[in-house]
């Protein structure tokens, strides 16, 4: 089993997560965020990667320390769990529709995190998170887990379809991209013999 742990305690929060790439997407996920523990019960579930998420944030003063951290944290735990990535596909792409949004999903597992953000919301809020934070639990995501992601909603009205099909889209895209290629299970897919990351 491919598992990582992370204990991430700074001042603003304290964050213990759990991930194992080769599970069926069962979850326990508690970031005192409604909204926010709903999209990562999306990803572990869609993705079959099984998932713990426990947070305890400085929410007294706002969402951001414990959105950026949750994704910092699973990226970590990500990174942990990949390895040396030998074996892995390394690329996924996935197209998530949810009813009339449209999302797409590039990824590469490639030591290069960088982020392509093409998404917007209208409204301040859902639920009690704070949209301007979806975009930086992205970034936040890419960055510590080494991975050149690309987001787009093609088309979309609803703000709740829109980032709901951006998570589950980024987990489909996840699980193609950590899956183990038959093919070549003993070697890192990259021709430099090296990924970056762990």
């Amino acid at each position: 089993m491919r598992t990582g742990s992370v204990h991430r305690k700074t001042n603003e929060t304290d964050i213990q997560v759990e991930l194992n790439l080769d599970g069926t997407g069962v979850y326990t996920v508690s970031t005192g965020i409604g909204f926010l523990d709903h999209m990562l019960e999306q990803l572990s579930r869609h993705s079959l990667i099984d998932l713990t998420v426990a947070i305890k944030g400085d929410l007294h003063v706002d969402q951001h320390h414990t959105t950026e951290d949750s994704g910092i944290a699973i990226g970590e735990a990500l990174t942990k769990a990949l390895g040396d990535r030998k074996g892995i596909t390394r690329y996924g792409h996935a197209y998530a529709p949810m009813d009339e949004t449209l999302t797409r999903v590039a990824i590469d597992i490639s030591g290069r995190p960088y982020l392509v953000w093409n998404s917007g919301f209208t409204q301040e809020k859902l639920g009690e998170w704070d949209t301007e934070l979806i975009e930086h639990w992205f970034h936040s995501f890419a960055g510590a887990a080494g991975l050149t992601l690309h987001v787009e909603t093609l088309y979309g009205r609803n703000n709740h379809h829109i980032v709901e099909s951006a998570f589950k889209a980024l987990a489909r895209a996840l699980r193609t991209a950590v899956e183990i290629d038959p093919r070549k299970a003993d070697q890192v897919p990259s021709t430099k013999g090296s990924l970056g990351g762990a």
